[in-house]
Formats: structure tokens, sequence, C-alpha cells
């Protein structure tokens, strides 16, 4: 079984994640920020993942530190779940669109954390939730589990289709990536024989 649970706790933050990479899109997501639970239930369905995040954070201050440390606390989550990487598609992309919003998320379990966002948002607010936050979550979890990511929106006007769209697509991309092709025999995806 490709799971993996995973606790954190900070001044800050008190964060539990759990996942089960083959899944079958079963969630229970409570984070305290409505539109940051709707787009992380997102993941678990069209990935198709068994996700479960509870998070209490300092709200009372802003979210900033409930999603960023929410995209550390899932990326140390997949990196365990994924141990040694062996028979992994590795990379992956996918391109979902939403109404007139068309997003993209290209990532590569390299081992070599690596983000590229490239969003412009229309305003800087979301469902109460500051659209920058957005990117830092996608930053956080590229770091915490040694993945090149790119996030891309080619073009939207409304942000909630925007960044649903980006969700729906890392959902995708990460389902595909973490796939075991059947043809590697359990090796390791990597010219280097390691992906750390």
């Amino acid at each position: 079984m490709r799971t993996a649970k995973v606790e954190r706790k900070t001044k800050e933050t008190d964060i539990l994640v759990e996942v089960n990479l083959d899944g079958s899109g079963n969630y229970e997501i409570d984070t305290g920020i409505g539109f940051f639970d709707h787009m992380l239930t997102q993941i678990a369905i069209h990935g198709l993942f068994d996700l479960a995040v509870k998070a209490q954070g300092d709200l009372d201050i802003d979210a900033h530190h409930t999603v960023e440390d929410c995209g550390l606390v899932f990326g140390m989550a997949f990196k365990q779940a994924l141990g040694e990487k062996r028979g992994i598609t590795r990379t992956a992309s996918a391109t979902v669109p939403m109404d007139e919003a068309l997003g993209q998320v290209v990532v590569d379990f390299s081992g070599r954390p690596y983000a590229v966002i490239d969003a412009k948002w229309t305003s800087s607010m979301l469902g109460g939730l500051h659209t920058s936050l957005l990117e830092h979550f996608f930053e956080s979890f590229s770091s915490a589990c040694g993945a090149n990511l790119h996030v891309i929106v080619h073009h939207g006007r409304d942000n909630h289709h925007m960044a649903e769209s980006l969700f729906k697509a890392l959902a995708r991309a990460l389902a595909m990536a973490v796939q075991i092709d059947p043809r590697r025999n359990d090796s390791i995806p990597s010219s280097k024989e390691v992906l750390s």
C-alpha cells in the first residue's frame, strides 16, 4: 500500500495529512478555509487519491500559514507514500478547461524541487482567500515532495474557474505521474538509478 500519514505542529499550525495514492477519491478535508477545502477536494476526486486533511491554524491573523503549511505536509505525505519511486511513470502533464479558463500542470518527481507558477489573477481575493496563497501552496508542495512543478493558467477571467482548473490539472497530473508502469519491472525511472 502506497500510503502515508504525516503530522506537523508549530506555534502557527497543527496539520494532519493522510493519503493513499491507490485510492478511489474518498476525502475528509477541513482546513477552516472553505475555498481551500474545495480546491483540495478536487485533488482527491480527480486524482482518485484517498485524502484526509485536518488543519488548525492562526486564521485570526490570516490564512497564510495554514495554506503554506498544508502544502508542506501534503508534499511530505506524497514523498513518504512514493518511497523510492520504483516503477512510477514519474512525469506527467494535464490540461483542464473550466468554462473560459484553461489550466495546465506539469510534474516530474525528479527529487529536485522547483516550482514555476504563471497565473495572472484578475483580483487579489478569491472566496475570502488571497490568490497569492495558492501559489504558496504549489511552491510548498514542490519543495516538500521534491518535485519539479510547472503551473500555468493559459487564459481565463473568473478567478474561481482559473484556480479550479489548476487544482483539477494538478490532480490528474499527479495521478498519472505516480502510476506504476509494469514495463519498468520495479526499477527506478532515472538514468542515475536514484530519485531522492
